[in-house]
């Protein structure tokens, strides 16, 4: 998914406030976290993911496994936490030119 900077910048600050609705830890990614971080992505099109891993390669290469198996777009990283947003195409929740839409 290509999103360019001014829809980067907002979808930035609409994850400002939110809190992180998947933690990935110790056990990685399994099939069970990758299914919540599914419908998760589905129902809000914006998530944020803590990954409770101490390295930081390997938060790297788990932030990069998520986007690849999800199809997200990772819109920011800081520390433990990587924002993903993947458009849902039957009922988009976030309008990328504004205000988000209205569910």
């Amino acid at each position: 998914m290509d999103l360019t900077e001014p829809q980067r910048k907002l979808l930035r600050s609409l994850a400002h406030p939110r809190k992180p609705i998947v933690t990935i830890g110790r056990n990685g990614l399994t099939d069970a976290v990758l299914a919540e971080l599914d419908q998760a992505l589905d129902h809000h099109e914006l998530v944020k993911v803590k990954i409770k891993i101490g390295d930081r390669e390997a938060r790297s290469a788990m932030v990069n496994a998520l986007c690849e198996r999800t199809g997200a777009a990772l819109i920011q990283r800081i520390g433990f936490v990587a924002t993903l947003f993947r458009r849902n195409t039957e009922k988009p929740v976030i309008s990328l030119t504004g205000t988000p839409a209205l569910s």
